[in-house]
């Protein structure tokens, strides 16, 4: 009769539910009184805090809109599109938020209010990194930038809230941001660049000494005729330009603008020759002129009336920041947390206390093992060598 060998009893390294529930009764006193006494401590300390403040205000920034002056571009072609085609943001509420944290604004609420000194801060660009982090901006999807502005003063706290949109207004004002002052501001330019073209043209035409009497063969319409044509040219060439910036020339659109310069060059071309073969030597030079004179005669009047335009449009904006609530002393502070620190407290101290007694019964296991304790002991000789101790 054989009998089977009895097998080695195998090490049993997996570990018991029930052991594990029997190292936390055996630690419960720990378990419970740790937590809960730096919990009571967290709370103590919490109201030793000083409170701070949260000051919010809200507002609507510049809205791109269609101006009264959009059906009146028709009328300049591509100076039109030119002059529209930097307005269009994609997202006009991160641009606002960008110019409140930018340094113009920052800057200027660090002087106004003596931040260095109160914040006590050794170079001003410390204080802009203070500022910056007591400072909150949001925008939601309603097109609302909110502001949020944390101090120990509530009082203080809603001034600086409001004291940002003022700097950002001011700042608005320095700059062409919306539509109708980016028009503005490029037909101001233009105008500006026509006027002194009108003024050198006027004095040429009249250092001619040249009476209106040698223009009987030459009628003064026919030559205001060909500057208004030239003024035409001059407009579609910029047309044409413009459309560059945003069209392909495959495009419909630019084949046809690029068809009408060709024909009104073609026309310009052909009206220079006629003037050219029948004007005599002296009546050639006062009707070059002219004709120079009231092309730029004509710049200077579209231009105006743009310029005019885009004024009325920039002040029919008015406000350009709505304030839709103007921040106010909080009666109630925003932090410290104290019941929510307390809180966070006890678990973290809950959670690594059940974490100690833990490894501390697993060492207590291991140190009842020859082999385990080995493995340990080389363990520490190989910490120590890697410190150098």
């Amino acid at each position: 009769m054989t009998t089977t060998p009895e097998q080695p009893d195998q090490p049993e390294d997996e570990i018991s539910l029930l052991d594990l529930l029997q190292v936390i009764v055996d630690n419960l006193r720990l378990l419970v009184l740790g937590p809960l006494a730096v919990g009571i401590l967290a709370l103590g300390i919490s109201f030793l805090i000083p409170p701070t403040y949260t000051a919010k205000t809200q507002f609507l920034p510049p809205q791109q809109q269609q101006s009264a002056a959009a059906s009146m571009l028709a009328s300049l072609g591509g100076l039109g599109g030119l002059a529209g085609a930097v307005g269009g943001l994609k997202n006009p509420a991160d641009q606002f938020i960008a110019f409140m944290k930018s340094n113009a604004v920052l800057d200027a609420l660090i002087e106004r209010y003596k931040l260095e000194e109160r914040y006590k801060a050794d170079y001003k660009m410390d204080a802009r990194k203070t500022l910056t982090k007591r400072t909150n901006i949001t925008s939601g999807k309603d097109g609302l930038i909110a502001l949020e502005f944390d101090d120990k003063d509530p009082q203080f706290a809603a001034s600086v809230a409001n004291a940002y949109v003022e700097e950002l207004r001011k700042v608005l004002g320095r700059m062409a941001v919306t539509e109708a002052q980016q028009r503005r501001l490029f037909f101001e330019k233009q105008l500006t660049q026509a006027k002194d073209k009108l003024t050198a043209a006027e004095q040429a035409l009249k250092a001619t000494g040249i009476s209106d009497s040698v223009l009987k063969s030459n009628p003064v319409s026919a030559v205001a005729g060909i500057a208004a044509l030239k003024a035409q040219v001059t407009v579609q060439e910029v047309k044409v330009g413009a459309m560059r910036g945003y069209l392909a020339e495959t495009a419909p659109d630019f084949k046809q603008a690029m068809t009408e310069l060709a024909n009104l060059r073609a026309q310009l071309t052909k009206q220079d020759k006629d003037d050219t073969s029948t004007a005599t030597a002296g009546q050639g030079d006062y009707i070059s002129k002219y004709r120079e004179f009231k092309y730029n005669e004509t710049l200077f009047e579209l231009f105006a009336k743009q310029y005019e335009l885009a004024k009325v449009d920039e002040a029919r904006e008015g406000a350009v920041i709505q304030v839709l609530d103007v921040a106010q002393a909080p009666e109630r502070k925003a932090k410290p947390k104290k019941a929510l620190m307390a809180i966070i407290a006890t678990l973290a101290t809950g959670f690594a206390l059940l974490l100690f007694v833990f490894i501390r019964q697993a060492l207590k296991r291991a140190s009842s093992d020859s082999e385990t304790e080995r493995k340990l002991s080389a363990l520490k000789a190989s910490w120590r060598q890697a410190l150098g101790k």
